[in-house]
Parts: structure tokens; C-alpha cells; sequence
């Protein structure tokens, strides 16, 4: 306890008549002590750590990402969200405000060493057109833009298709299928999208896709997208 001046002060009053220097001595030693207290508390004293006084729904729990994607339930209006998986595919909508999302089938394309290297996104289009489906590939910035974009369904005649445009994230192909293609698609086991690298182009790069889970994945988004055109 730290010296209370106060207190000292009025006991002394109380001894009658005490002389002065007796006083002035008790007063001297009480501020000596004082001071020698102030001293100690400062330096043993540990600063009590305030309260915590957070509550459960001041903390955020946090949400699950699937393949790098929020769920539907998860995701904002105007937010690509992972609807669910075909195998390798899966299928990506986009959240509306009166829940008609449209949909594509995506998948990511990989090399012989496990890195990603491209990505396809495939969707359905109005009947009675030339083209049953559309779809856009993004390669690499590096790709050789003039060998275009080579495409193979299982042992079927290879199609090539040109880039359409660059971005910051790489280089664009539109490609259409005809339903006899998608017809392929759907019954295929593999197949073949070829690149060329501009700093290797005597090296063309085949990239693996496979179609299992096609069929069913692309229904799926036919469905969905259904539902938007009405």
C-alpha cells in the first residue's frame, strides 16, 4: 500500500504536543518509505490484460472453398460458384438474384508433369444453329497464337481452331461443336487439346482431357440453363 499523507498527518496531530523535531523526523521517514513502496510497485506490478469481451458473432468461422470456388450458398449475387463435380468436370454458375443461373462445364487441363496449363469451359447453345455447343479454351500467354488450337476426340479427325484474343490471363479460343461432336463428347474416353509453345514451336504440347462425366455434366448444365432462357 502506498503512503496516505493524510492519515499520517492526522496521527501525528493526535499525540499531544510533540515536539517539533520528533515530527519533522516521522514525516521524513514516512516519505522515505513512501517512495521505497512507489519504487517496488513500479517495478513488480504486472499490467492486468483487459477482458476479452468478443462474442461468437463477432467471429467469422470461415466457409468451405470447392476447387477454389465458394457453394452456392456461400456465394454473392454476381459470383461464380461450383454447383457440383462429373469426374473431371465440373459445373460453374454464376449467381443471379432470382436463382435462374447460368451454367458451363469446366475443366482444367494438365501436362505430362502435373502442372496446369489450360482450361476449358463448355456450354450449350439454341438448337437449329451449325453449332450444338460452344466452348472457350484459355492457354497460356506464351502459346504460339499463329499454330492456332488443335482438338482430337479419341482416334476422330483432329479440327483446328483459331485464337480469338488475348488477355492479361492468356489467350482465347471460341470454339463451336457441331452436334455430331458433342454426340463424340459424350460417348468419348479421351480427348487431345494441342498447343504450341512460342519458345518451342518444333514442340507442340498435348494436353489430356478426359470426357468421362461428360455426358451427365453436360445435361446437367443444359438443365440449368434452361431455366434462365425462361
Amino acid at each position: 500500500m502506498l503512503w496516505d499523507g493524510k492519515s499520517l498527518w492526522m496521527d501525528a496531530m493526535n499525540k499531544t504536543f510533540q515536539t517539533l523535531a520528533l515530527t519533522a523526523c516521522l514525516l521524513v521517514a514516512a516519505v522515505a518509505w513512501g517512495s521505497s513502496a512507489m519504487a517496488q510497485a513500479t517495478t513488480t506490478t504486472t499490467p492486468t490484460a483487459p477482458a476479452n469481451t468478443a462474442t461468437t458473432k463477432d467471429l467469422s468461422m470461415g466457409s468451405d472453398l470447392a476447387g477454389g470456388l465458394p457453394s452456392q450458398a456461400d456465394a454473392t449475387v454476381g459470383a461464380t460458384y461450383l454447383a457440383t463435380s462429373f469426374e473431371k468436370w465440373q459445373q460453374r454458375c454464376v449467381k443471379t438474384a432470382d436463382g435462374a443461373d447460368p451454367c458451363q462445364l469446366f475443366q482444367m487441363l494438365f501436362d505430362n508433369t502435373g502442372n496446369s496449363v489450360a482450361e476449358i469451359s463448355m456450354f450449350d447453345l439454341p438448337p437449329g444453329g451449325q453449332a450444338a455447343a460452344g466452348a472457350t479454351v484459355m492457354a497460356p500467354l506464351e502459346t504460339l497464337l499463329t499454330a492456332n488450337l488443335k482438338i482430337q476426340i479419341d482416334t476422330n479427325k483432329a479440327k483446328v481452331y483459331p485464337f480469338a484474343y488475348c488477355t492479361k490471363n492468356g489467350c482465347v479460343a471460341r470454339i463451336g461443336f457441331t452436334a455430331d461432336e458433342v454426340a463424340a463428347l459424350k460417348k468419348g474416353g479421351t480427348a487431345t487439346v494441342t498447343i504450341v509453345p512460342a519458345v518451342a514451336p518444333d514442340k507442340p504440347v498435348d494436353l489430356v482431357l478426359p470426357l468421362k462425366g461428360f455426358k451427365a455434366g453436360f445435361a446437367a448444365v443444359v438443365t440449368a440453363n434452361a431455366a434462365v432462357k425462361h
